[in-house]
C-alpha cells in the first residue's frame, strides 16, 4: 500500500506535460476535532493518490488545511469524497483565480501540531467565538468606513506584491508575529473601532478573530473566503475591485493577478515588478522579486556569489550545500542583505 509520494518533481512535471489534461488548483480548510490525525492522513493519501490529486495538505487534531491540484475530469469525484467526510460536507472550496497545469508537482499530506503556525495556546480562549464573516460588497463598504481599521493578516512578502487599498500591512515574517503587533497598535481602540481582517483564503482570520475577541476587541470582522473568494464575488457581481496587484499563493505559481497594478519593485534593479522567484543556487533558494532583465543578467540568482556557485560542477555544488539547513533564510523572503532594493 503506497502512503507516500514516489515520483520526483521533474518526473511528475513530465507526466503532466504528456497527459496535457486540464487541472484545477484549489484550497480549503476546516477546523474540526480529529482524534487520530495519522490515520486520517493515510486515508486521504490513499484516496487522493488514486485520483491523481497533487498538493500540500496539513492535518492536525484541530482540523485540515489543504492546497491542491485536481484533474478537472475528476473534480466531482473529489468533491463527493469530501462530502463523504462528515466535517467536510459542503466545505467551501476556493478555486484559484488563475489556473496552472503544474501548480503542484507532488502529493504531500503531513501531520502537524497545528494546521496554521499561530503560536497560540488554544486552551486559553474560545476558538469557536469568531468574528463576523462579511462578503465582498460589505468588505468594500468597511474599507470606506472611517471607524474601521482593515488589517492584512499575511506576511510582508505577501502584502508587498498586493493588498487592499488603505489596509494596514504589518511588516512581519510570520503570522504569529503579527498578532501581538496588531493588538499593541490598536490597544486604545478596542471598543470604538471595527477591526476588519483578511488573508489569502480565510484560515488565518478564523483563529485570529477569536483571539482578538478574547483580547477585548468588541467589533471584529473577517473577509469570508479571503482574497480568493473576494475576487470571485467581485467578478460575479460586477463590484469594484479594491485589491491592488497580485495575491501571493503557496504553490509553483507564486502569485495570481488580481488587478493590473504593479505595486512592488525588482529587488535587484528597482524597476516595477511583482514576480517572485527562487534563487537558482539550491544551497540558497532565497525567494525574492526579480524582473526578466535581472533574471537574464544574474542567471536567476539573487547575488553574484550564488551566480558563481551555479557555474561549479553539480557534485561540487552538492558538496557545498551538504549539511546546510536554509529554511530560515529562505523564509526571510527578500530581507537578504544581498538584495539592494529589498523592502
Amino acid at each position: 500500500m503506497q502512503l507516500y509520494n514516489k515520483l520526483s518533481a521533474i518526473e511528475r512535471a513530465e507526466l503532466l506535460e504528456q497527459a496535457g489534461e486540464d487541472r484545477l488548483t484549489l484550497s480549503f480548510y476546516q477546523y474540526a476535532k480529529i482524534g487520530n490525525p495519522e490515520l486520517f492522513r493515510n486515508h486521504l493519501f490513499i484516496a487522493w493518490n488514486d485520483m491523481e490529486v497533487l498538493g500540500r495538505i496539513y492535518v492536525a487534531h484541530e482540523g485540515i488545511n489543504a492546497q491542491l491540484s485536481v484533474p478537472a475530469k475528476r473534480f466531482e469525484e473529489f468533491k463527493n469524497f469530501l462530502d463523504g467526510i462528515y466535517f467536510l460536507e459542503g466545505c467551501r472550496l476556493n478555486i484559484a483565480v488563475e489556473q496552472d497545469l503544474k501548480s503542484f508537482l507532488k502529493l504531500k499530506v503531513k501531520v502537524r501540531h497545528k494546521i496554521v503556525a499561530d503560536g497560540l495556546n488554544d486552551e486559553t480562549f474560545d476558538v469557536t467565538n469568531k468574528g463576523v464573516h462579511v462578503d465582498a460588497q460589505t468588505f468594500n463598504e468597511l474599507l470606506e468606513d472611517p471607524n474601521a481599521v482593515v488589517v492584512d493578516m499575511r506576511n510582508h512578502y505577501e502584502s508587498e506584491i498586493g493588498h487592499f487599498k488603505g489596509a494596514v500591512t504589518p511588516d512581519v515574517d510570520t503570522f504569529r508575529d503579527s498578532l501581538d503587533i496588531i493588538e499593541e497598535d490598536l490597544k486604545d481602540n478596542k471598543e470604538d473601532k471595527k477591526l476588519v481582517m483578511y488573508c489569502t483564503g480565510g484560515i488565518r482570520c478564523e483563529k485570529a478573530s477569536a483571539y482578538y475577541k478574547h483580547k477585548g476587541f468588541q467589533q471584529v470582522y473577517q473577509l469570508e473566503g479571503g482574497i480568493i473568494e473576494y475576487t470571485r464575488q467581485v467578478k460575479a457581481q460586477e463590484l469594484e475591485n479594491k485589491f491592488l496587484g497580485k495575491n501571493f499563493v503557496f504553490d509553483h505559481r507564486r502569485g495570481e493577478r488580481i488587478s493590473e497594478d504593479i505595486i512592488s519593485n525588482c529587488h535587484q534593479c528597482g524597476k516595477p515588478c511583482d514576480t517572485h522567484v527562487n534563487c537558482a543556487n539550491e544551497a540558497c533558494h532565497l525567494l525574492f522579486i526579480q524582473c526578466e532583465e535581472c533574471a537574464a543578467k544574474m542567471e536567476s540568482c539573487c547575488s553574484t556569489d550564488c551566480q558563481e556557485v551555479i557555474q561549479l560542477p553539480y557534485e561540487e555544488q552538492k558538496r557545498l550545500r551538504s549539511g546546510q539547513h536554509n529554511s530560515n533564510k529562505i523564509f526571510k523572503k527578500g530581507r537578504s542583505e544581498k538584495l539592494k532594493f529589498k523592502k
